[in-house]
């Protein structure tokens, strides 16, 4: 058996496959700070986010939207200083703004009941064969999507909400092959 082809290479992309990429995710700030780290990828390489990813939890309080929520201007220049980071503008202050959003939802329903509703609470097991298969978006991914921006939230299009729910095992994209899919668990 053989890993994720996009996992092969480079050791920090397999120790990121092998545990954590797929598990699902419930707790409502760790769903909300993988959001945010798909919402900076965004014309990036994921490992770019993988290497800056500590830094960003330094930079962002780790992710705690009650604390982001309440950032402004200042916050933002003090960010755009951090080589640690993406150093841009839009993503920086569209974070306050989604930390915004979550509030609301957290208020509501809890961000983590919100998010797997759009996949009714249970994990969707895909079977692909070759990674060729595997698609970038989905009609789940595209309502999440279209939710999460009417609510308030910034860098969330379909194709970062598919990689989303692939990080989070919302969706399980791992292939046939690899000792990760659920159907070669115990093997």
């Amino acid at each position: 058996m053989e890993r994720c082809r996009w996992a092969e290479g480079d050791p920090l992309y397999q120790s990121y496959h092998d545990q954590e990429w797929g598990v699902p995710v419930f707790d409502s700030k760790k769903l909300f700070e993988c959001l945010m780290l798909e919402g900076f990828q965004a014309g990036l390489s994921w490992i770019t986010i993988l290497r800056k990813r500590e830094n960003f939890r330094a930079a962002f309080h780790h992710f705690d939207p009650d604390i982001i929520a309440g950032w402004g201007d200042a916050e933002t220049e003090i960010l755009l200083q951090n080589a640690g980071i993406i150093r841009h503008r839009g993503k920086i202050e569209g974070a306050f703004s989604s930390a915004r959003a979550w509030q609301l939802i957290e208020r509501e329903q809890g961000f983590g009941a919100f998010i797997w509703s759009f996949v009714k609470g249970t994990t969707i097991q895909n079977t692909w064969q070759d990674p060729a298969e595997v698609p970038n978006t989905s009609p789940n991914a595209q309502a999440l999507s279209k939710a999460l921006k009417k609510r308030g939230f910034k860098f969330c299009g379909p194709t970062i909400t598919y990689a989303f729910m692939q990080a989070t095992g919302l969706v399980n994209d791992h292939v046939i092959t690899c000792p990760k899919h659920p159907k070669n668990q115990g093997r």
